[in-house]
């Protein structure tokens, strides 16, 4: 009779056990595992130093030469400008990966709200596989979402998402039928939002997401030429704003 009740008693405590191991971390992924490994630290040496203004944006990072890649023309636009198979994109399986594009940055405080703006130009040609004009929220280089005005392998030119956390992932969404298109990224603090517009006015959310970025992150713009010799876009009227946005889903 002991030994039964000593076996009940072990059962029990043991089952309590799992069920408190359980209630720990009840909501835990993996990619929530893998955002807080030291891996994904921001580093202090993200690129080199610099110091661009535009759209009044103080730019102070630079990767991969970016900074040597824009001009600011006449009319107020910022060109940037990309080399031959400049790409930002590590490859599940290694195989396609190619972190060479150039990227200007400037730090936030993730621990306030934030908007990113842009009206994007990408220069589409027809030998342009994968071209696009970019925005960028980024850590390091591996742990960091870009989102593209892109032209696909049908020569469609579309909006496209790549998260990465150690390796990245590839969401082709909507198909733009103008030459540009208004694209934003916002963060009330808790949640990353991404949203296009065709007109500055109706935006269209295409991904949301749980905020897991460093309380210092940056925010940046590039381009980048996968596949041809070389390429540019252009961005207009980009602005970095702390205000909240009333409507999450609604993109204002």
């Amino acid at each position: 009779m002991k030994k039964t009740i000593i076996l009940l008693f072990a059962a029990t405590m043991l089952a309590a056990c799992g069920n408190n191991s359980q209630k720990a971390n009840p909501e835990t992924t993996n990619a929530e595992k893998a955002s807080i490994d030291s891996t994904f630290v921001l580093k202090s040496d993200a690129g080199k130093a610099c110091n661009i203004e535009f759209g009044g944006i103080k730019f102070t990072r630079a990767l991969n030469g970016a900074d040597s890649l824009v001009t600011i023309e006449k009319d107020g636009r910022l060109r940037f400008d990309a080399g031959e198979k400049k790409d930002f994109f590590c490859d599940p399986d290694g195989i396609l990966t190619n972190i060479t594009a150039p990227i200007l940055l400037t730090e936030v405080d993730n621990t306030k709200p934030f908007t990113l703006t842009s009206k994007v130009i990408t220069g589409f040609t027809k030998t342009g596989l994968y071209n696009a004009g970019v925005l960028y929220i980024y850590a390091n280089d591996t742990f960091w979402q870009k989102f593209c005005f892109e032209q696909d392998e049908r020569g469609n030119h579309r909006i496209v998402s790549v998260r990465t956390m150690g390796t990245s992932d590839d969401n082709n969404h909507d198909i733009v039928k103008q030459d540009f298109v208004y694209m934003r990224i916002y963060s009330n603090i808790h949640t990353v939002a991404f949203y296009y517009s065709l007109d500055n006015k109706d935006w269209q959310v295409v991904r949301l997401y749980k905020n897991n970025y460093p309380e210092k992150v940056f925010v940046g713009i590039s381009n980048q030429c996968p596949r041809d010799k070389g390429s540019f876009s252009h961005f207009e009227g980009l602005s970095l704003s702390t205000e909240s946005l009333s409507d999450i889903r609604m993109g204002k």
